[in-house]
């Protein structure tokens, strides 16, 4: 009888075991160093502790917002993370679980802490203007400093920023209106800054970070809108990106991630979002992505602090966008965008 008892044990071990391996999670995020960072060390070391299987699904913001609106009876992806913007419509919209109790949400930064109880912030990103140094300085040209610097004529087809359906692009937009006396709430400023100023400069609206680092690479763009991540993983690859933040303020982008509602019931992704705020994986993110971390008990050298926001000191400086207001114009504004700016 023991006998018997004891060969069934690795029996049901074993079991159990394939059991886990079949489990398989589908994580929404955004693509380049990020999606990298993730499929080198975060997730590998995420599946070796649980035996769960991760899959990455690719895309930007409002693609997977687009992917969760179409899959609202039905959902497909697990956990997601979008930038702060589209993560608010995404839990005003139904498609975020709430988020399970666990210690290292006690670590995290207050900012990173959401009232809605449903999402939070991953990552912390600046924004503000990207140059190319060794160009600045074949011109005898002074590095950006403004805003207002995008207006300047010397720029003609050199200046890449992203649509205002990426978050980058809809900063730029927010910040040409703020600097002339408008804002979220009095957009059309903005919009006559591009349509009659910035535009005339602007080689193209590019949605796309790979192609974006390419216009960099190949001179035709030496000027632009975007982040401290991406700028500090091109600098690092030799080539002389600059980033600054505009006298008038940079801004905070948060990428908040969260558990999807309307799918399978897989506990399993809970657990991965603790894993993904976890010290370990900040520390990733911040040292392979240039992203911000969230989880204050994370330390970076001096030098790997460099190109990123870290330290309550810091992050306090950043400008903040108004997201509710937005999100109730976005649709219009988009459409707008599209008939007036990129026609």
């Amino acid at each position: 009888m023991f006998k018997i008892a004891s060969l069934a044990l690795p029996i049901i071990a074993l079991s159990t075991a394939a059991l886990a391996q079949e489990k398989t999670l589908y994580l929404g995020g955004s693509g380049g160093s990020i999606e990298e960072a993730f499929r080198t060390s975060i997730l590998q070391d995420y599946e070796k502790k649980t035996g769960v299987k991760v899959e990455y699904v690719t895309g930007n913001s409002t693609d997977l917002l687009a992917k969760l609106q179409a899959g609202k009876s039905n959902q497909q992806l697990d956990v997601v993370f979008l930038d702060d913007g589209p993560m608010a419509q995404a839990v005003e919209l139904g498609f975020c679980k709430e988020l399970e109790t666990a210690a290292v949400y006690d670590d995290l930064v207050s900012i990173a802490k959401s009232k809605d109880g449903k999402s939070a912030l991953m990552s912390l990103i600046g924004t503000g203007l990207v140059y190319n140094k060794d160009y600045f300085a074949s011109q005898g040209w002074e590095a950006p400093s403004s805003w207002d610097d995008l207006k300047d004529k010397k720029f003609s087809k050199k200046i890449v920023v992203p649509p205002i359906n990426n978050t980058y692009g809809l900063i730029a937009l927010v910040a040409a209106a703020r600097q002339s006396g408008g804002g979220e709430t009095s957009i059309d400023a903005g919009f006559d800054a591009f349509a009659n100023e910035i535009g005339p400069n602007v080689l193209t609206y590019e949605p796309s970070p790979g192609k974006m680092s390419e216009l960099f690479q190949s001179g035709q763009a030496v000027l632009g809108v975007w982040g401290t991540s991406r700028a500090k993983v091109i600098a690092e690859s030799g080539f002389p990106m600059g980033f600054v933040y505009p006298k008038e303020g940079g801004y905070a982008i948060g990428v908040a991630i969260c558990p999807v509602a309307g799918g399978q019931d897989k506990p399993e992704a809970q657990g991965l979002i603790q894993h993904i705020l976890s010290q370990e994986s900040q520390r990733t993110l911040a040292v392979t992505a240039a992203l911000g971390p969230v989880n204050s008990k994370v330390e970076l050298k001096p030098e790997e602090q460099k190109g990123i926001p870290y330290g309550s000191d810091q992050i306090s400086q950043l400008k903040v966008i108004d997201w509710p207001t937005v999100n109730r114009e976005r649709e219009q504004w988009n459409r707008r965008w599209t008939r007036e700016i990129e026609r």
